[in-house]
């Protein structure tokens, strides 16, 4: 058998290695953006990252879990104490059933902790899933949080009686952008919506019409 030069054969090990580590290296987080309008979410064409998020029965569960069950269109929202969230969440089971005729699930996620989680299921009277990111930790990965600076935490707290910290359990005062994703089974973006201005969401049937129109590509 050919023996391969030792410098030669050394450097087949040094590229192995590095090419070993490039494949494993995980996506690097974002910071947090000073506002709304600095962010810069994930979009069409984008793997979605790596993230755990809590469900409603305090288990953590990896995204990736979720998404291999089937195509999913996933929305972003600030919290159940968001008046134009809660709309949102209303206004998405007019479309959950279409939704599921497409094969798809919708999966929520909020900044909320599980205990908010518990109650906005229960208000809204949904059946479809919300989940807890209570950490941050997917708004962040997705490029969609921001950081609400101490004088609009203050004013949010003394004027409406919102407490973030006790919203969340957790004292980052970030929030994300509203967004929604169509995403497919390989955890591939295939259409993406967000608009830093929060009152202003996507309609439910433009989404419908959204994952209709990707679902050939998930095939």
């Amino acid at each position: 058998m050919k023996r391969i030069p030792f410098q030669l054969g050394a450097l087949f090990v040094a590229a192995a290695l590095s090419f070993s580590a490039a494949a494993v290296a995980p996506r690097q987080v974002p910071a947090p953006a000073a506002s709304a309008e600095s962010v810069r979410p994930l979009k069409a064409g984008d793997q979605v990252p790596e993230v755990t998020l809590t469900n409603a029965d305090g288990m953590e569960v990896p995204l990736s879990r979720l998404l291999k069950n089937q195509p999913t269109v996933l929305i972003f929202y600030r919290g159940g104490w968001c008046a134009y969230c809660s709309t949102q969440l209303g206004q998405l089971k007019q479309v959950d059933i279409p939704l599921q005729k497409l094969g798809y699930q919708i999966i929520a996620i909020s900044p909320d902790k599980v205990e908010k989680i518990r109650e906005s299921l229960k208000k809204h009277d949904l059946s479809y899933m919300l989940l807890s990111d209570g950490d941050a930790e997917a708004i962040r990965a997705f490029g969609l949080a921001f950081q609400v600076d101490e004088a609009t935490y203050s004013k949010y707290k003394k004027d409406y009686g919102l407490d973030l910290e006790e919203h969340a359990g957790a004292k980052h005062h970030l929030l994300p952008v509203p967004a929604a994703y169509v995403v497919d089974q390989k955890g591939k973006i295939r259409w993406a919506y967000s608009n830093p201005d929060y009152k202003v969401r996507v309609d439910a049937q433009a989404l419908l019409q959204a994952a209709a129109e990707a679902v050939p590509a998930q095939r």
